[in-house]
């Protein structure tokens, strides 16, 4: 019988690389994707075609009101920074920070784990093309799994111990893109862009757009992105 993961399920090109990874490990992969109110919420529809490409047979979509609180560009009325230097994403926290974003969606994630008895979270962050995001390092995620299993009834009562699988951690974009060629993983069906139009075309020159787009190159594999403008 596979062990039930829960994994985040964004429709980006990186949590869709984790969820074909936890699936190519035998796990019985539940993926969450969560409505927040994020400007490029056209990435749900990526999900769906993403968990269906993957054979994913639960795949649900919370909501969950970030908007109302907002503090960052992809919540709130403030502009996608764009055409940034590899140098300006290097330096600082970016204004398309969400506060405490994967501290509450681990946090959800985390719930809904426990409602299915397993043990195992998935979740595409990496500390090397990160953008800068303080919730993305591996100290964040060790001290989520120790939080794991000291707030929870399954952990408290030695059920089980819960680990955060972060496997995208020491990758870079490039070397994420063979992972998930190697596994079948189809880009096409993902969407990466901070500010896609209402038809799912990416902008192409967001910090994510810019990432996405080096990591192919660098990979040598063809971009299968729809770009909004001419690229």
């Amino acid at each position: 019988m596979m062990k039930p993961a829960v994994v985040l399920l964004s429709g980006g090109m990186d949590s869709t690389t984790v969820a074909a990874i936890a699936k190519s490990q035998g796990f019985d992969v539940h993926a969450l994707s969560v409505d927040y109110g994020q400007r490029h919420r056209v990435e749900l529809d990526s999900a769906k075609r993403v968990a269906a490409m993957l054979g994913i047979r639960d795949h649900r979509i919370i909501g969950l009101d970030l908007r109302s609180i907002g503090g960052s560009a992809l919540t709130a009325e403030i502009d996608v920074p764009k055409d940034r230097s590899d140098s300006e994403m290097a330096t600082g926290v970016p204004i398309t920070y969400v506060p405490a974003r994967n501290t509450i969606l681990l946090a959800v994630a985390l719930g809904f784990a426990e409602t299915l008895g397993a043990f195992d979270l998935f979740v595409g962050v990496n500390a090397l093309d990160y953008s800068g995001y303080p919730d993305c390092r591996p100290e964040f995620i060790a001290a989520f799994a120790q939080l794991a299993n000291l707030a929870t009834q399954a952990g408290v009562e030695g059920k089980g111990r819960f680990t955060i699988h972060a496997p995208l951690m020491q990758m870079t974009k490039a070397d994420i893109v063979r992972a998930g060629v190697q596994l079948g993983v189809d880009y096409g069906q993902t969407l990466t862009c901070y500010d896609p139009d209402s038809e799912g075309r990416a902008c192409g020159h967001c910090d994510a757009c810019l990432l996405r787009k080096k990591g192919f190159a660098e990979a040598g594999v063809p971009d299968p992105t729809r770009y909004r403008f001419t690229i």
